[in-house]
């Protein structure tokens, strides 16, 4: 075990900083235990390692505990992780000139300043692991969470390697590129993952070093250059391995219904919501967040998608 300890500057909310980064319950990868302490599994530039996040609030610090070959790597990404370099003075001072410029006739921007108080410890972290973000967001391409998390379980359960350390059961390292690219087809029918989000993996696990070294502009050309992989794919991506704040998820099912609801009192397509969301360029996915965070919801009066279940057909 090898540890350390990093003292946080301001406010910081670790639970919402993380919580993106899950995929759903009982991910292989990611825990929080009954403890309060956080757990990472990561396939890092150095091997296979296992993070534990480990809150002390009453001191204003976080202590980190790393087991296996990537130890080192995750202490020393551990801050960056936890929003270290999300510089949140930009938005704060851009959050000012929006709400004095709108005055009272147009879209409610007070409501994303009073969320912005509210969770003042929102951080956008970054994992640093293109690919680990990649593969699920692929998963979770025009299907429900549910169908998605159970894939990914799957596949990790088959394919991944057991957590270094006294990781809690179940946890996974996630299986390198090259492994990706040897699962068969039958393998992505049992995992209910339909042919072409499996051959977007395999495709994506070919150029997989090039993708990890490209820094994020160029990632997201990278990305959308792949058969299968558009704006949202390569936003879910980017927002978790870059922290990138501008990241917009274009094409969510619920997203742009949900900010012109919250701005402008009804609901919006794509290009509304960026028409919405244009003034906080630069921004503009940490204002998606603040707004989910407000907890306002159009009224439901459409059918929910439904989880389907490819191992059966």
């Amino acid at each position: 075990m090898k540890e350390r300890s990093w003292r946080e500057r301001g406010p910081l909310d670790i639970p919402l900083t993380l919580s993106p980064h899950s995929h759903g319950g009982g991910d292989p990868v990611w825990r929080r235990t009954a403890d309060g302490d956080f757990w990472r599994v990561c396939r890092t530039p150095d091997g296979p390692g296992t993070l534990r996040i480990r809150p002390r609030p009453a001191e204003g610090a976080v202590h980190g505990e790393a087991y296996g070959p990537g130890a080192d790597w995750l202490l020393e990404t551990m801050p960056a992780l936890l929003g270290a370099e999300d510089d949140v003075t930009e938005f704060h001072d851009m959050l000012k000139r929006v709400v004095a410029v709108g005055g009272s006739g147009g879209p409610r921007h007070g409501l994303i300043r009073e969320a912005a108080a509210r969770h003042a410890g929102l951080r956008i972290g970054r994992t640093g692991r293109l690919f680990e973000a990649l593969a699920p967001a692929i998963l979770e391409q025009k299907v429900v969470g549910q169908e998605a998390w159970r894939a990914w379980r799957h596949l990790l359960r088959r394919y991944g390697e057991v957590a270094p350390g006294p990781a809690p059961e179940g946890m996974r390292v996630p299986p390198a590129p090259e492994v990706w690219r040897t699962i068969p087809s039958w393998e992505w029918h049992r995992a209910g993952a339909e042919a072409v989000r499996g051959r977007t993996i395999i495709t994506a696990a070919r150029v997989a070093a090039k993708l990890e070294a490209a820094g994020n502009r160029d990632a997201d050309r990278l990305l959308r250059a792949l058969p299968g992989i558009g704006v949202w794919t390569s936003a879910e991506t980017r927002q978790r391995a870059h922290g990138d704040p501008d990241a917009v998820s274009v094409g969510d099912y619920h997203l742009s219904s949900l900010v012109g609801w919250v701005l402008i009192g009804r609901k919006v397509d794509d290009d509304g919501m960026l028409e919405l969301l244009e003034p906080f360029r630069g921004q503009r996915y940490r204002v998606t967040r603040l707004i989910e965070l407000t907890g306002l919801r159009p009224p439901a009066r459409g059918p929910r998608m439904a989880p389907r279940d490819y191992r059966s057909i």
